[in-house]
């Protein structure tokens, strides 16, 4: 495929109309190539000369497509404006779950970690407790059998 600037463009590559043919014939896999770093003095230079692209095809298809579009995005805007849908939305939702759902966005949630470390504490405490009441059952059973049934 040929690109604007005169280059075959291959997958996710760029290769000139020359180096086309070494690339189809060559199966071998290339090495990663390290760019070397700018200096100051090329970054000065590129920022004050900046390059100016022309726009490709598809931007400018886009760009005479997409005219009728922004004239409908500017009367939708308009109707926006005054918020109809934010009625039509009261008047569906009852405000116990419009409420609901604004608390729900305010909540931050625990990570896994998290939840694992809350679990384990409430199945410890929860284990802990049981057995406290499980011993102070048994011991007031055997003092009120001794008390009572004499």
């Amino acid at each position: 495929m040929l690109d604007f600037v005169g280059t075959y463009r291959i997958g996710k590559f760029f290769l000139d109309e020359g180096e086309q043919t070494v690339a189809e014939e060559s199966v071998k896999p290339k090495h990663r190539m390290v760019k070397k770093a700018e200096t100051m003095r090329e970054i000065a230079e590129k920022s004050s000369n900046p390059v100016v692209k022309e726009p490709g095809v598809i931007r400018l298809t886009f760009r005479y497509i997409g005219k009728p579009f922004v004239a409908v995005g500017r009367v939708l805007a308009k109707i926006g404006h005054k918020q109809p849908f934010k009625f039509i939305g009261h008047v569906l939702w009852p405000a116990y779950f419009r409420n609901s759902w604004k608390e729900l966005r305010q909540v931050t949630w625990p990570n896994r970690r998290e939840s694992w470390q809350l679990t384990t504490a409430v199945i410890i405490f929860a284990t802990i407790f049981g057995v406290m009441i499980a011993v102070v059952d048994y011991g007031l059973d055997k003092l009120f059998k001794q008390v009572l049934l004499k």
